[in-house]
Formats: structure tokens, sequence, C-alpha cells
């Protein structure tokens, strides 16, 4: 890759942070974070990686489809956007976000004895 080539990878990187920062500033706001993972300048293709509190969020599929719409909307040289929590099972590139096996518990489900339900995150 040319020095020419990994700078302008390292500014549309910025780029699509920025977008990220100024559009979703609730992620960091509710203790998520968005990660770019992948980005292939050629084919308009970026990864972005939700983790933290997103992982477990039941707004983060609204988030990602809001981030998948807009980014290709804003950002000229991106035409698809793959986003994830990590919840979706995992696997090579999961970025240790986690994955697999969690699934919601609702009062009155499973049988336990002090069944008050999720806790608030906040």
């Amino acid at each position: 890759m040319s020095t020419e080539t990994q700078g302008s990878d390292d500014d549309l990187r910025e780029e699509i942070s920025n977008f990220l920062r100024r559009n979703f500033p609730q992620i960091q706001m509710h203790g998520g974070s968005a990660a770019i993972q992948d980005l292939d300048r050629e084919s308009g293709e970026v990864t972005v990686q939700l983790g933290g509190a997103c992982s477990g969020c039941g707004i983060s599929p609204m988030t990602i489809q809001a981030i998948k719409s807009r980014m290709v909307k804003e950002i000229p040289e991106i035409e698809q956007v793959h986003a994830n929590t990590g919840m979706d099972g995992g696997g090579a590139g999961d970025a240790g976000f986690g994955g697999g096996g969690m699934s919601p518990s609702f009062p009155g489900e499973g049988g336990g004895d002090d069944d008050e339900g999720p806790q608030a995150p906040f």
C-alpha cells in the first residue's frame, strides 16, 4: 500500500469516526463504543463494531440501521456499511466484544425464586 493510499485511508477512517461521534453521541453517553473494524476503500465497504453497553442494548438494532442508512448518504466514499454488536454469534473479527448465548430474561420466566426481571443499566 502506498503512502498516499495509507494517508487517504487514515483520512477516511477519521471522517467515519467523526461521523459516528457527531451523529451518534448517545453511544458513548450510554457507556457504549463504536470502532471501525474493517475498511475497504476500493469497494466502499466499512465494518463498524459496537461494543460496551451496546452489546446488550435493545436499542442497538435501531442504532445499527440508522448508522447504515445515514453513513452512505453523508460519506460519498462509503457504499455499504456492515455493523454489529458482537451479540450475533461471535466469530472471527469479534474484537473481544463477547457474543453468542445470551438471551433476554423477562419477569415470570425461568422459574427463579427471586425473579424481579432485568435491572436497568442506570
